[in-house]
């Protein structure tokens, strides 16, 4: 697995990259709000082995090893504008069959990434993802905010972002919890989405319900699946890795 920041319009993005594998898909991580390549720990390996895929794992821009934010104030398409640079990222690394496995956010960004440019995406696995704001994902993000300043979660987080935690903090939840941001929804998007999509989500997400699941199922215009997973919440590729990793190798060899 070779790592190394890569420039893309101007920006250092960390990435993790093994293509040792010719003729097969590349499998491509996006993180959640919190997270970053480091994160991920060794599910990204253990999908890729099992799929016989090769693998990309980045810090989306912001977090981990990659530049920081520009801006202290994101725009309520932030998403959107995640996507586009990670189609730069694919054009810069030449990838044209990517397989998008991305959670929360992360999620989010590649159902808008398959949509804006399915030239470019072979599939997409969508852990927890949102498409639009529910009352739940509010009363997740305040209970984050609450737990930021009564814990050591700071300090936690430091391990893994530096100096850029306290930035990528005030602007994840300052953006979700403004009042214009109420309104978010990228279900208008969905119906360009033709690729194969596997949803998965613990029933127990305190971040969206199952309204999630189903109405992107219902409005993608390819071939889709949902993968609901009893008792498990936000993070079911940590907390029953074994059953996301057979499920998630299951619809990879299917393709």
């Amino acid at each position: 697995m070779s790592t190394n920041l890569i420039e893309v319009k101007e920006k250092k993005l960390y990435i993790e990259y093994n293509h040792s594998l010719e003729d097969r898909p590349t499998l491509i991580f996006l993180h959640d709000s919190l997270g970053c390549t480091q994160l991920w720990r060794d599910f990204p390996m253990k999908l890729s082995e099992g799929s016989q895929c090769n693998v990309l794992v980045y810090d989306r821009l912001g977090y981990g090893k990659s530049d920081p934010m520009l801006t202290d104030e994101r725009p309520n398409n932030y998403m959107e504008i995640e996507a586009d640079l990670l189609k730069d990222l694919l054009t810069e690394l030449n990838i044209t069959d990517a397989i998008l496995f991305g959670h929360s956010d992360g999620g989010t960004i590649a159902l808008i990434t398959a949509s804006k440019y399915p030239k470019n995406v072979k599939a997409v696995i969508c852990e927890a993802g949102h498409i639009f704001v529910e009352e739940v994902t509010l009363k997740g993000v305040y209970d984050a905010w609450e737990a930021y300043k009564t814990t050591n979660l700071a300090e936690r987080l430091q391990k893994y972002h530096g100096d850029k935690v306290e930035r990528l903090f005030k602007v994840w939840t300052e953006t979700w919890t403004r009042e214009s941001y109420r309104n978010w929804n990228i279900e208008y998007l969905l119906k360009d989405i033709t690729c194969p999509l596997l949803f998965i989500q613990g029933d127990a997400d305190e971040y969206g319900t199952l309204d999630q699941v189903e109405k992107t199922i219902e409005q993608v215009s390819g071939i889709s699946d949902k993968y609901i997973i009893p008792n498990v919440g936000h993070t079911p590729h940590k907390e029953v890795s074994d059953l996301v990793l057979k499920k998630a190798t299951e619809f990879i060899q299917n393709l």
